[in-house]
């Protein structure tokens, strides 16, 4: 919380970097900036009235300027300096016209149950928030939850059932987001409570992935294998694209357009069911070249000795074979990580892998998938994998 915020560039930075993290206002003591790693903001002011923390939501950022936050929050400290306690008076309010917790949970279902695959999806929802939220939440007001009450839900099950509990976190939060995107409050309350429970986690299998330094390395084994020609080089294709294996293994040449170098993936073999551009690098065409010449450029980029798609589990076998120290999906996690730590921004990392945005509320307002940031990106990820002479 070292830094402190000067201006609307600043926060724009700040919710750039996408960090759970709460910043004060340079100019005005009492009044933070909350940013939540999805990039999205809230103002909120914490004062303390005869020893009692007390804390109120001022909008979000940037419906909610730097400049009109600064002025509510300064009314707010003269109304105290005058004896009045405005924090007092929203809770002494009127009767709330918002829903309830289970009707908006209601209505969050019925937006996202479109993009769900089946009917699992709804019903894992509804078991987990039943369980862990409804008897908590069930009957308040979406605009009276606190984080406190948020807190209650999760603090038991913590520990013993940390996934769940994770889950159970990030559908009140989805919830919240629509609460604020209705108009029936200014703030998330689950924002806070990050900072109250426990990092450490319980131990979670994930696909085994090699550091990034050691991708080039990687590389130049397959390379250098006896391997069939046409999985080494859908392998090294994967690599240098962050695709996913069976989208690799099932390209066609008709999802090709080598001149302008991209690699359109249909909707009906995408994870999300959503069509995916792929930006070529010069690397990546090389490749694709190469195939080309070999098996014509006509059906499966990367056929198998009988002209069938590669199975699923070929380059794995590949891979292991040459002691490599990962799996097929695990170079998507290589090339995530180069990215962060070469400074490219999360969303167009993020758009490169394919991830959807879970978040209703926060998918709305990502409507680019960024082709040409990510054409710069991927072709410096192919000269970052290119092997070392």
């Amino acid at each position: 919380m070292a830094v402190r915020i000067k201006s609307k560039r600043q926060v724009d930075a700040l919710c750039q970097l996408a960090k759970d993290a709460i910043y004060r206002d340079n100019e005005t003591p009492t009044l933070y900036l909350r940013v939540r790693d999805t990039g999205s903001a809230q103002w909120t002011q914490i004062v303390h009235i005869e020893g009692k923390r007390m804390e109120r939501g001022l909008g979000g950022w940037p419906v909610v300027t730097i400049e009109e936050a600064r002025e509510v929050a300064l009314d707010n400290r003269r109304a105290l300096r005058r004896g009045e306690n405005p924090f007092e008076k929203r809770q002494q309010a009127e009767v709330s016209n918002a829903p309830t917790f289970a009707e908006a949970v209601d209505a969050v279902i019925a937006i996202q149950r479109g993009a769900w695959r089946n009917d699992k999806s709804e019903a894992q929802w509804r078991a987990s928030l039943r369980d862990y939220a409804m008897p908590k939440l069930g009957r308040m007001a979406v605009d009276a939850i606190q984080s406190a009450d948020v807190l209650a839900c999760l603090k038991p099950i913590w520990d013993a059932k940390r996934e769940t509990a994770s889950r159970v976190k990030q559908r009140i939060s989805a919830v919240m987001d629509w609460a604020i995107a209705e108009g029936y409050r200014a703030d998330n309350p689950v924002a806070a409570v990050g900072a109250v429970l426990p990092t450490k986690r319980n131990a979670r299998k994930h696909h085994e992935a090699l550091p990034y330094a050691k991708v080039p390395d990687a590389i130049a084994t397959v390379r250098d294998s006896k391997a069939h020609k046409a999985t080494k080089l859908a392998f090294e294709f994967l690599v240098l694209t962050a695709a996913r294996s069976g989208e690799v293994r099932e390209a066609d040449w008709d999802e090709i357009d080598i001149k302008a170098g991209l690699w359109r993936i249909p909707a009906g073999r995408m994870k999300a069911k959503i069509e995916h551009t792929v930006p070529l690098s010069d690397l990546a065409c090389g490749v694709l070249l190469k195939a080309m010449k070999r098996y014509g450029d006509k059906g499966l980029i990367f056929p198998s000795p009988r002209r069938k798609p590669l199975s699923d589990s070929t380059i794995s076998k590949l891979i292991r074979e040459n002691g490599i120290k990962a799996v097929p999906h695990g170079f998507r996690s290589s090339f995530r990580d180069w990215a962060g730590e070469h400074g490219w921004q999360r969303d167009l990392a993020e758009a490169a892998l394919s991830h959807t945005i879970k978040n209703a509320v926060e998918a709305a307002y990502h409507r680019t998938d960024y082709l040409e940031q990510r054409r710069e990106m991927m072709e410096q990820w192919a000269k970052f994998c290119l092997p070392k002479d």
